[in-house]
């Protein structure tokens, strides 16, 4: 781990001198833009990343569609008992995942190595032949996963300012989106094509495939991802001084502070301050209201059509949300506001809960999907939100977000016994829980918009009250709402 201490890291901090000194500002400009493209390009793999990851943890869900529980002889609540397991070893990980990123700083080795890790344990699935093989597997496969998505969000928001985050977010999660509309297809592809294949059962042949596919796409991964703006080797020593300078001029703390604050301090930090388990809290109810993910293909398949008509079913409404969750991001952004940005998919989502219950009309129901499927915009714009929050403090980000992803995670857990097949097909008892869930999330996040509006109009008086420039910018760090 880099420190002020290196001669690296003095020699970037040289070079941000000379170029707020040296270098005109048109020069500047373009610098940041190539710096910018070449490193949106390097991203972009994330968004496969995420596809895949969420691809192996729900194919379980299409798997269920043909033959899954009934092979493995599945029955009462055992197979909500396999999707909540997961979440044991996913919740338990994510905070050691991320301080061991922030130590290490490599998460170009430690995200795909964590692919490869999920991928091997998703083929192994294919060859459970029974309830408890079928858990342990989920459970491995929990693990596995656990540092990814936090690792993820960190290593985003180490290289973004805070009015670029909440989109770059947004494009690298849409994972979410492509995973249950690509993700669908591919499964009816398989699971009309590959039954009894070398003697094996089309579900099986999911697992084996898509696991696969992620092992050689992390491959590829570790010579793409980028680490941190100070250790990246693919970039030039002028983008890496511009890298670390436009960030602590946007408030994530000052160059001189590089290293200062360590791994076991930002843990002390995140768990001592109240809003990060506050932003928990209301992720947990958020992730319950969305509880519907892992039950998509279950939902559509209440319209009475086929496997293969449903799974084609399941795919436009994530195109649909994919296209929202970017507008909304990219828009929240450019207004550098968050809360009303959460608000809105929430509110349409609710109203689409509202309408399933009411109503068994094929149209109605299946037109109430693509707005269901939209609700998971909300997430996304929290995420950026607490990025933007814990802006001046990196260990004490990286212990935040997945803090609070760990505690979503619970949301999982219990949304997991919320879609009993007793409650179905109507599922009124399913949509009503989603429905108080985002009720309590939509109002805990508006006491948090409240309380930072509160704390910016305090920073804005002492602004107005000093004259020393120094001070002001010191003091000037205002929260995004």
């Amino acid at each position: 781990m880099s420190t002020l201490n290196d001669p690296t890291e003095v020699d970037a901090i040289d070079t941000i001198n000379d170029l707020s000194k040296g270098v005109p500002s048109h020069a500047r400009d373009n610098l940041e833009r190539r710096l910018l493209r070449k490193l949106d390009l390097r991203m972009s793999i994330l968004l496969i990343l995420q596809t895949l990851n969420l691809i192996d943890r729900s194919n379980i869900s299409n798997a269920r569609l043909q033959g899954f529980e009934k092979d493995l002889h599945l029955h009462g609540q055992q197979y909500a008992t396999t999707l909540s397991i997961l979440y044991v070893g996913y919740i338990v990980m994510q905070v050691p995942g991320n301080m061991f990123l922030h130590w290490l700083e490599k998460p170009s080795i430690i995200i795909p190595s964590c692919m490869i890790a999920w991928g091997t344990i998703s083929v192994l699935t294919g060859i459970t032949t029974n309830y408890t093989g079928i858990v342990v597997a989920r459970f491995f496969l929990g693990f596995a996963e656990a540092p990814f998505f936090p690792g993820m969000i960190f290593l985003v928001s180490k290289w973004y300012k805070r009015d670029e985050l909440a989109l770059r977010i947004a494009l690298v999660s849409c994972g979410n989106f492509l995973s249950s509309a690509f993700g669908s297809l591919l499964a009816s592809a398989i699971l009309h094509g590959m039954q009894d294949k070398l003697g094996q059962a089309a579900w099986r042949w999911l697992f084996f495939i898509e696991g696969g596919m992620t092992i050689v796409v992390a491959i590829c991964a570790i010579f793409i991802l980028p680490d941190f703006p100070h250790n990246t080797r693919w970039i030039t020593p002028e983008e890496r001084a511009l890298a670390i300078s436009r960030l602590a001029n946007d408030g994530y703390g000052k160059a001189d502070e590089l290293g200062k604050q360590t791994t076991m301090q930002g843990l002390q930090d995140a768990v001592s301050d109240w809003k990060v388990w506050w932003f928990a809290v209301a992720a947990m109810f958020q992730i319950v209201g969305q509880s519907f993910f892992a039950y998509f293909p279950t939902l559509c398949a209440t319209l009475g059509y086929d496997t293969t008509i449903t799974l084609l079913l399941c795919a436009p409404p994530w195109v649909f949300a994919g296209i929202v969750a970017f507008i909304l991001t990219w828009h929240s952004d450019k207004k550098q506001r968050r809360y009303k940005y959460f608000v809105i998919p929430n509110a349409f989502g609710a109203l689409a809960f509202i309408v399933s219950i009411f109503t068994m009309n094929k149209a109605a129901r299946y037109i109430s999907l693509f707005l269901v499927a939209q609700t998971v915009t909300g997430y996304l714009v929290v995420l950026g939100w607490i990025n933007n929050t814990f802006a001046r403090e990196p260990a004490k980000r990286a212990v935040a977000i997945a803090l609070v992803n760990a505690m979503g995670q619970i949301g999982n857990v219990i949304g997991s016994y919320a879609w009993p097949t007793n409650w179905g097909p109507t599922y009124r008892y399913s949509y009503a829980i989603c429905i108080a869930a985002l009720g309590v999330s939509t109002g805990m996040l508006g006491g948090m918009y409240l309380y930072l509006k509160h704390l910016n109009e305090q920073i804005e008086r002492k602004e107005r009250d000093v004259k020393d420039i120094t001070e002001i910018r010191e003091i000037s760090f205002k929260y995004l709402v």
